[in-house]
């Protein structure tokens, strides 16, 4: 049964900007962390005014800084460097960037000869120990030691204007940067660009990704999010505790965590009073959000020939919220944790099973996590592409403006190349269209999926009508003759490729007022047929939807009549079959 949706890419439009799929944690829990509430440092913010003072008075033009990030583990390790400029609205009008050259080949990672992704959020001290901001920003052109620094007395500031995606360097600012590092003129002149935060996608492996890029259907889908990467190894929800997340210390937010793990990992900047702010640069540019924060243990740092390095790490399980996702970092606090919608997937195949969950807190992630949970379960029992049949049942369950309501529905899939990707849409788009709704909260999604090698379907082979006593074939050239009042009597021939047959009954009760009336009649099998919610604006026009729903393995009649005062739609479906029905027939109906 396919289901026509609207089309929205909200989600795509946001997280895919800069959230591809996280994957290098995948068994976090879906309740906070059994930890205690990090002490904090709440250490003041150095003002600008007073940096740029500096700068004037220093007689080399640069200002010494020392700052904290992670190699390896979570233990921060201390940096040092020198302020070499301040690059005015560097980062947005009002908002200036602070340029600064790290000495990053002094701390101890291997290969590693610039600053990384996965570092955004690691602060920056004066001599005295004010906190001057956040590392967040680095030159585009590759691995370097320049970073853009985001000012921490902006940190908790919301701007109106989202941050270019790369900050322009004049002329004389470019000379000015050559002058004081090792950066070339024309390197500095390719300007400044948002660190990337490291993400993937637990689970699904390259191969997959690549084979899902390759699909249509999956190109042509606005609401799944499609930067992915392949995942590392899956971690323990105690990799790393709330304690751990301090002042240069590994901080994770997620929209989704578990089998699937939408998020990315970088750094904190300050902790106070059960608050954290991190990143120095936007999430998502989610503004107000619900996305969970994680603790993280750092793995190492892996060196890019062709770019920045980044960070690969695991994440601990949820210690808190990421409420705010703005343009000069994220913030949240440390103990609730948002709430959550349970997406479970239990697949069983020959003698396996499993069930997989994953929790997401950000709803417009909702169908994302239950496309890719079933596909990440569905590789982990099948373990190989293969053809088949499979029988899904799922159930949704949630509030709608505080009435609570449960949507199921159970139907029948076959493929002759991959039976993991033919079954999913179903259930995601009804996922989709319902995280769509005002007031609508989707609480539980749950699927059951009973996987078989068998592919075998039927086709709609032939259409025959009782006519006289007799069976007598219909098509374009022998409509359908009934009289008014009368019931049509009809039947389908279905074939396999194997040449087996078999027959099913269609009656359709005709109206009185459809006398003198042409009509055109439609007969397919339930694989061609599909469940129009496009229009549906609640979730009683969803249940309305599918309880008009066809499922694959049955054939469906529609009888459609026009008439200038009012046409006439009829339908009638056969009870289920034993396979997926294919194929259709078409033929036109005269009413007497």
């Amino acid at each position: 049964m396919q289901i026509n949706v609207r089309k929205r890419g909200r989600i795509a439009a946001s997280l895919a900007v800069s959230m591809a799929l996280f994957g290098g944690a995948a068994a976090v829990t879906a309740t906070p962390a059994q930890s205690a509430e990090p002490a904090g440092d709440c250490t003041p913010a150095y003002p600008m005014e007073s940096l740029a003072a500096d700068l004037e008075a220093s007689l080399d033009g640069t200002v010494p800084v020392e700052g904290a990030t992670v190699v390896s583990g979570t233990e921060p390790t201390i940096f040092t460097g020198d302020v070499i400029g301040i690059l005015e609205d560097g980062i947005a009008p009002g908002l200036d960037m602070v340029l600064a050259r790290i000495d990053v080949a002094a701390m101890g990672a291997p290969d590693v000869t610039g600053i990384w992704q996965g570092m955004s959020g690691s602060p920056v001290y004066t001599e005295g120990g004010d906190l001057i901001g956040a590392v967040a920003y680095g030159l585009t052109w590759g691995s370097s030691n320049v970073a853009g620094i985001t000012p921490f007395e902006e940190m908790d500031n919301y701007l109106p204007d989202p941050p270019a995606p790369i900050v322009p360097v004049s002329d004389g600012q470019a000379r000015m940067i050559a002058a004081k590092t090792d950066v070339t003129r024309a390197q500095a002149s390719e300007g400044f660009s948002q660190l990337r935060i490291p993400h993937r996608v637990a689970g699904l492996t390259a191969a997959r990704i690549e084979e899902l890029k390759s699909r249509k259907k999956f190109k042509n889908n606005d609401y799944l999010v499609k930067k992915l990467a392949g995942t590392g190894g899956n971690a323990a929800p105690d990799a790393a505790v709330a304690e751990d997340i301090v002042a240069g210390g590994n901080l994770a937010a997620a929209a989704s965590f578990g089998d699937i793990t939408m998020g990315g990992v970088g750094t904190a900047t300050s902790v106070c009073d059960g608050g954290v702010v991190a990143f120095g640069h936007p999430f998502s540019f989610l503004g107000t959000t619900t996305l969970t924060l994680h603790p993280a243990d750092a793995i190492y740092i892996q060196h890019d020939p062709l770019g920045a390095p980044f960070k690969v790490a695991n994440l601990g399980g949820a210690v808190g919220t990421i409420s705010g996702d703005h343009l000069s970092g994220i913030s949240g606090t440390f103990g609730d944790t948002p709430p959550l919608t349970d997406i479970t997937s239990t697949v069983s195949y020959l003698d396996r099973e499993r069930t997989g969950t994953s929790s997401v807190s950000v709803p417009d992630a909702n169908a994302s996590v239950t496309f890719y949970e079933h596909i990440v379960n569905h590789d982990r029992v099948i373990d190989g592409i293969i053809p088949g049949s499979e029988v899904l049942s799922y159930e949704i369950s949630g509030d709608d403006n505080g009435t609570p309501f449960t949507l199921g529905s159970s139907d029948v899939y076959a493929s002759d190349y991959d039976i993991t990707f033919e079954s999913p849409w179903e259930v995601a788009d009804l996922v989709w269209i319902l995280s769509s709704f005002p007031g609508v909260t989707v609480e539980d999604v749950s699927s059951t999926a009973e996987v078989s090698d068998d592919n075998a379907t039927w086709r709609v082979d032939g259409l025959e009508q009782k006519r006289n006593g007799e069976w007598v074939k219909l098509n374009r050239r022998n409509p359908a003759i009934v009289d008014a009042g009368d019931v049509l009597k009809l039947r389908a021939t279905l074939t396999t490729a194997g040449d087996d047959t078999m027959v099913v009954p269609l009656d359709m009760a005709i109206p009185q007022k459809a006398e003198g009336r042409r009509g055109y009649l439609y007969v397919e099998g339930g694989a061609w047929s599909y469940t129009n919610i496009y229009n549906a604006n609640n979730v009683d026009d969803i249940e309305k939807a599918l309880a008009k729903s066809v499922r694959n393995d049955q054939v469906v009649a529609d009888l459609y009549i026009d008439g200038r005062r009012e046409s006439i739609h009829r339908r009638t479906a056969s009870e289920p079959t034993d396979m997926v029905v294919y194929g259709a027939k078409r033929t036109y109906v005269k009413v007497r």
